[in-house]
């Protein structure tokens, strides 16, 4: 329960409306407490004698405290459970905000149809729990103090005598609420597992009919999913004992009024009317035993759920504004950038991706980094924006450690495109604006223009309308890149880094982009990876990445000059044009 406690600022949040809702449930319990009285009191009347016109007035007397009592479970309705559609709303962007801003580790580790599985099911439990469970748990107990009164206050005796089942129930209450808790947990875990698999086969699903995997796949859910039914069969045997438990204690509980109220008519110290009003009091009384059992189960599910949600918000970003000097402005990050002895490494490994890094990046000029599959260029790249931190050492930018530099500003002042580009199920437009809010059509175009994308473009139906589909599925693979690259550029960033951007762009047009970008964005640091060194040899300055650290360092003549690996890799890449040409 200690989980839940967390909602506790939620509903203080609509805390009017639920006790609206608490004055609505009062009135209807109140109500539903005196029509058994009524009850009561005209079969009392037909024993006597009574005529045709009192039984008339007995039943419009009972019809419209039942109607009342209707109007008022309405209203109760309305009010706690659209609080708890507007808890779920409210908890559900809490959520969903809170992972906006956590680092790039968390999502190394989570997978997302697990977060998924929080995001839906999770909360959708927790709602059950602050609709249904409040409203039921309020009804329940609220009913249960205003029956018992009025029982105890018509006869003790019977009253002691039909609530003896009472305790037999609390405690198979508590052994039901600790086996169906543990079940409850396994269930949620399940369900986690199923929305992982399936979001990864969607994602997949290319790669499953390229080789005819379609079986395996479906053999590999219909197990998970069979655990999954397994472990909600198992919770709902738990929970299937709960009600015919309920009624046969509620029954046997109607049998002791019946024999020892009858006992009691025939002494004189009772009449029929009030075994009637016991009787109808005691089925009023099922329903909370039942509705606890209910209650319980909603508890049950609810607990885990927040318990996981729980565990996300509390998690905090590792990627934070370390005394920030919240002066800085985007436009005063024009300087050099400069790493000293960086070093990195995962938090859950020890191998070093970078070693002892030592490079100055001057204001507007161009840096190629190249080397082999597996070397930390992105990694090397990623810490600028801090997507990661380094382990040791530090970036300066301007003379500002990273660090002390906001978050916003930081990034705002990067423009990044990699070699798998996300796009969204959005248009073209949309795409390339994406790092704004109002989407300025010639900026659009001057972009796509320098990515070289415009000529595509134009050939398109809808032009910069065209909707691309799910993770741009319509468009082709360079122009995917192409779009990421005009996105990047977009932002008119002070530092645009292209990773590895051109892998899927034909050599005249990546030689066409980066003359553009020469032209056109001079007065903004370009860093760009390439396998390709022919890609790089009119930078400034360029890089070559061994085992993590710089193994050769220069301009594209100097490198060759070196006669080393990049002079290794240039050859070889010559070799290969040739043939190609041959072919």
């Amino acid at each position: 329960m200690k989980h839940l406690l967390t909602l506790i600022p939620y509903l203080k949040k609509y805390r009017t409306k639920l006790i609206l809702g608490f004055v609505f449930i009062s009135c209807s319990i109140a109500l539903q407490s005196i029509y058994p009285l009524l009850i009561g009191s005209a079969v009392d009347s037909i024993t006597r004698g009574t005529q045709p016109l009192d039984l008339l007035i007995y039943s419009l007397k009972i019809i419209s405290v039942v109607l009342f009592s209707g109007l008022f479970l309405f209203l109760t309705r309305r009010t706690i459970i659209v609080t708890s559609r507007e808890i779920e709303n409210d908890l559900r962007l809490d959520f969903f905000s809170h992972l906006q801003f956590l680092s790039k580790d968390f999502y190394d580790k989570k997978s997302v149809g697990d977060i998924m599985a929080h995001a839906t099911n999770d909360i959708n439990n927790v709602r059950n729990f602050l609709g249904p469970g409040i409203m039921y748990s309020s009804q329940t107990i609220l009913r249960t103090i205003i029956t018992l009164s009025i029982v105890f206050s018509i006869s003790i005796k019977i009253s002691l005598i039909a609530l003896a089942p009472l305790p037999i129930i609390s405690f198979f209450v508590y052994k039901v609420m600790k086996s169906a808790y543990r079940r409850s947990v396994k269930v949620q875990e399940a369900f986690s597992h199923l929305t992982s698999r399936v979001q990864e086969d969607f994602l997949g699903i290319r790669l499953i009919k390229a080789y005819v995997r379609e079986d395996y796949a479906i053999n590999k859910f219909y197990n998970i999913s069979r655990d999954y039914q397994n472990k909600n069969l198992k919770l709902a045997l738990i929970e299937s004992y709960s009600f015919p438990m309920m009624f046969l204690l509620s029954g046997f509980s109607m049998i002791l009024v019946i024999y020892f109220g009858g006992i009691e008519v025939i002494k004189g110290n009772f009449s029929i009317g009030n075994i009637a009003e016991f009787l109808v009091y005691l089925v009023q009384l099922t329903w909370p035993m039942i509705a606890l059992g209910w209650v319980i189960n909603l508890v049950q599910r609810a607990a885990p759920s927040m318990a996981r949600i729980n565990s996300i918000l509390n998690t905090t970003s590792t990627i934070k504004t370390t005394h920030p000097k919240i002066h800085i402005k985007e436009p005063q990050i024009k300087g050099d950038i400069v790493f000293k002895d960086v070093s990195f490494h995962f938090p859950d490994s020890e191998r070093w991706i970078l070693k002892n890094i030592n490079l100055t990046i001057p204001y507007s000029s161009t840096l190629g980094i190249t080397g082999r599959v597996g070397e930390g260029k992105t990694t090397l790249v990623s810490l600028i924006p801090r997507i990661y931190d380094p382990t040791n050492g530090a970036i300066f930018w301007n003379g500002y450690n990273i660090r002390e530099i906001p978050l916003d500003v930081l990034r705002n002042s990067i423009g990044m495109a990699t070699q798998l580009s996300l796009l969204f199920s959005d248009t073209l437009e949309k795409n390339i604006a994406y790092s704004s809010d109002k989407v300025d059509s010639k900026r659009v175009e001057y972009c796509a223009k320098i990515a070289g994308l415009y000529e595509d473009v134009k050939a398109f139906p809808d032009k910069f309308k065209t909707v691309i589909g799910e993770r741009g599925v319509l468009i082709s693979g360079g122009q995917k890149q192409r779009v990421a690259i005009a996105r990047a550029l977009y932002k008119n960033p002070e530092c645009l880094i292209l990773d590895d951007s051109f892998s899927a762009v034909d050599t005249q047009t990546e030689k066409e982009i980066l003359q553009a970008l020469k032209t056109n964005y001079q007065n903004s640091t370009q860093i760009v990876i390439s396998h390709r060194v022919l890609t790089l040899q009119n930078f400034d300055k360029i890089i070559v990445l061994q085992n993590g650290c710089i193994c050769e360092e220069g301009t594209h003549q100097q490198l060759l000059e070196l006669g080393e690996l990049y002079y290794s890799i240039y050859q070889k890449q010559l070799i290969e044009e040739e043939l190609k040409e041959v072919n």
